[in-house]
């Protein structure tokens, strides 16, 4: 009886987990593209997500990997440090930071973060991931980054000369991708297929679309930085340097300290809001240990880091694709962390065969949700008090950075708290002065 209950729990967590990893593919290239970070680094990001993290957590539904709510950071952290190996120390410190926090018992830190700043912020990284994608969604070739000349002039050159820069190979690989994503699970007899990920089937689209424009010879054809670009290792040596290591002469630096703090306060949070939505769609009711999940976060974002991949969280996306394909127990999230493994080892040649505007679509759409205009109705409509932190916070982290649109959206949440409280305080002392003038 045990043997067959072992059994069935395989079974129902490869099928999941194959899932998952479907999913997970298109995402951990895609985030590392938009963060500025080679492709390779999401990917291994993904893995140690799936087998560290998932080995040391006790959620069951949770899956953990590179994570859009990052992205901001991470392309101001590598502009600003000029390198990435120093992006991993950040990386690195956020892991140690995170571990000290889940022995703190910090995993009821997201609850002192108002809700409209969190979803403020989330949006700002929306609205940045779908401009910086517009470059690889278009096959931008131009260069009018040029201050002297002003943003309005830039604008007007932009557009003057438009049909010299865009390719419109990427732009209908880009269309057709969208169109893939859109309405995989919303038209009807598209639906019965509804087990395979939209992100697959419009990175097979992308390749499909490009191999014909090869074959044709035709000018619409994607090559060189228009792919994807994974090291592909000949030996087991080859493979050993396909990894980057952290460069630690920057421990002095105060700039990547700043840069870890910042990613493990996001990333904590980030990981216990997924964590409450994850145990929402465990069947069995199943409670995460929050404190323990923060200390595997921090294990798998040091050594994720170590290795050179993108820091993690766990992921709404992935999790919520977990659930839905029926997943168990945490074998589910590891098993996806072995097909991501396997899959850089036999094929990484047809990895590097997806066209950038395919991840450009993807991350378009995941930029879309997170800044969805319904976002801004819903908080609209619960009054000006709860909508001028989110819009404050949204601009600002588009605008300036994370961390100041973070803080200017607390700031603006607190003055507008005080402001109510004082008014509220006003009203009952009003209307028990106005009670006794009864008497």
């Amino acid at each position: 009886m045990q043997n067959k209950n072992i059994t069935s729990l395989f079974k129902t967590n490869i099928s999941s987990g194959l899932v998952v990893y479907l999913v997970a593919l298109p995402l951990c290239l895609g985030i590392a593209v938009a963060s500025g970070a080679p492709p390779l680094s999401g990917i291994i990001s993904g893995i140690i997500g799936g087998i560290v993290v998932g080995w040391l957590s006790n959620s069951h539904i949770s899956v953990s990997g590179p994570a859009a709510g990052l992205t901001a950071i991470l392309i101001s952290g590598i502009s600003d440090l000029g390198s990435f190996e120093l992006i991993l120390l950040a990386g690195m410190i956020a892991g140690i930071i995170q571990i000290i926090l889940g022995f703190l018992k910090a995993g009821a830190i997201s609850r002192f973060f108002p809700s409209n700043v969190i979803e403020g912020m989330l949006g700002g990284i929306g609205v940045i991931i779908v401009m910086k994608q517009l470059e690889a969604a278009t096959g931008w070739t131009g260069n009018f980054q040029n201050e002297e000349i002003g943003l309005l002039n830039q604008i007007t050159m932009v557009f003057s000369s438009l049909s010299d820069f865009i390719h419109p190979g990427a732009i209908l690989i880009t269309i057709v991708s969208l169109l893939i994503l859109i309405g995989w699970n919303n038209i009807g007899f598209l639906k019965r297929f509804n087990m395979i990920p939209a992100a697959l089937v419009a990175v097979i689209a992308g390749i499909a679309i490009n191999a014909v424009f090869i074959n044709l010879n035709s000018s619409l054809a994607q090559e060189g930085n228009m792919l994807v670009s994974i090291p592909i290792a000949q030996s087991v040596s080859e493979f050993g340097s396909m990894f980057t290591f952290p460069d630690f002469s920057g421990f002095t630096n105060s700039k990547v300290w700043i840069i870890g703090i910042t990613i493990a306060v996001v990333a904590s949070i980030e990981t216990l809001l997924c964590i409450e939505a994850a145990d929402k769609m465990d069947e069995e009711g199943r409670i995460t240990n929050t404190n323990r999940e923060l200390k595997a976060q921090g294990i798998g974002n040091l050594i994720s880091s170590l290795i050179g991949g993108l820091p993690m969280t766990s992921v709404v996306v992935r999790s919520s694709a977990n659930a839905k394909a029926g997943a168990t127990s945490k074998l589910s999230a590891i098993i996806h962390g072995m097909f991501l493994l396997i899959s850089i080892i036999l094929l990484p040649v047809v990895i590097n065969m997806i066209p950038m505007a395919t991840l450009a679509a993807v991350l378009i759409l995941v930029g879309y949700k997170l800044a969805r205009p319904s976002l801004f109705i819903h908080f609209w409509k619960k009054g000006l008090f709860n909508f001028i932190p989110f819009f404050v916070t949204l601009i600002a982290v588009v605008m300036i950075d994370l961390l100041s649109g973070v803080a200017l959206g607390l700031l603006t949440f607190v003055i507008i708290k005080a402001i109510t409280d004082r008014n509220n305080t006003l009203d009952k002392i009003r209307m028990i002065f106005f009670k006794l003038k009864g008497i």
